[in-house]
């Protein structure tokens, strides 16, 4: 337990949070190393889909020829040629959010199971807490990614128009395409969320929770609020913050705060936001509102816009003052 440091904290029930969680170096035990080795791989395919995504320039160019000329075959041509392996790229982060929905249900298992508390599971299995947190992290810089890239949607609208035009014209069959109908209605719903990896997680955890019935939910939301406190407690104090190696570790940390919130509100009944809610909100708001706002911004507008129950009557006029709504 050398990686634990414990820290006291004034406002965290139950000592949920008190403790380090070494989010730089934790590594498996040999309780957690099957499925540890298991994410990792996940984990190392969401690299590379980040990667793809930060790279994705779009057809726009090409599919602007095409309806600037629609009689021309060879000018509609090379547009649908521009967009057939974009789709394809499309359908490879479509396809790698469901693979990250089975992932995160694994760890949730794991990390909620009724062999000993919320706050125990943390502090005991940090590897896995970690590769949960790097979860978090990936699908907010995803949505990020997404958010501020229109050739996503563009691309996609433009290759489900030809395509439809296609079959009406007996040119294709569903076979002969990267994605067939059924699979592009399911991306199309996918890509018209601002947040998709988000929605995917937030349904994970929610279908986590159903699914596991003769588990309590405190179980689940518990582990939430507990990593949404561990994370503020090392952030604002500055002998814990200072152990960071690197300045990346405060801006993941934030990530993984905001993360966990977004989840918990959506899987408790009440969300994160009522005074009874275990999480301190207005602590939570108020460490990120301490740090340079070009760096939180968009974990901000996270809070204000992916929420579920921001905007309810239970929520505090402070909190909603805090954070400009």
């Amino acid at each position: 337990m050398g990686n634990l440091i414990k820290v006291l904290t004034r406002d965290i029930e139950n000592n949920a949070g008190n403790f380090f969680l070494d989010f730089e170096n934790a590594q498996p035990t040999e309780a957690e190393r099957q499925l540890w080795e298991q994410v990792n791989k996940v984990l190392e395919e969401a690299m590379s889909i980040l990667q793809d995504l930060q790279s994705y320039s779009g057809a726009g160019d090409a599919i602007r020829q095409a309806i600037q000329q629609p009689n021309d075959e060879s000018v509609q041509e090379k547009a649908w040629t521009a967009v057939v392996p974009l789709v394809g790229k499309l359908k490879k982060f479509y396809e790698f959010s469901l693979k990250l929905e089975g992932t995160l249900q694994g760890l949730l298992g794991f990390l909620t199971s009724a062999r000993c508390s919320p706050t125990q599971h943390l502090e005991q299995e940090q590897a896995l807490a970690r590769q949960f947190a790097e979860i978090l992290h990936f699908t907010l810089r995803f949505d990020e990614l997404k958010m501020t890239n229109p050739a996503i949607q563009n691309d996609f609208s433009y290759y489900r128009r030809t395509l439809s035009r296609m079959r009406i014209n007996n040119l294709a069959t569903e076979e002969e395409n990267e994605v067939n109908n059924e699979l592009a209605n399911r991306m199309s719903l996918f890509y018209a969320n601002a947040t998709p990896m988000l929605k995917t997680l937030s349904d994970a955890t929610t279908k986590f929770v159903s699914d596991n019935s003769d588990l309590p939910i405190e179980n689940t939301t518990d582990c939430l609020s507990t990593m949404a406190s561990v994370c503020k407690v090392m952030l604002e104090t500055p002998e814990y913050r200072s152990r960071f190696a690197s300045d990346d570790t405060v801006l993941f940390c934030l990530c993984v705060m905001v993360g966990v919130i977004i989840l918990y509100d959506y899987v408790h009944p009440a969300g994160a936001f009522v005074k009874s809610s275990k999480i301190d909100m207005k602590g939570c708001i108020k460490v990120l509102r301490d740090q340079p706002p070009n760096r939180v911004e968009g974990l901000l507008n996270a809070l204000r816009y992916t929420t579920k129950h921001l905007n309810d009557d239970t929520t505090s006029k402070q909190i909603k003052s805090m954070l400009q709504v």
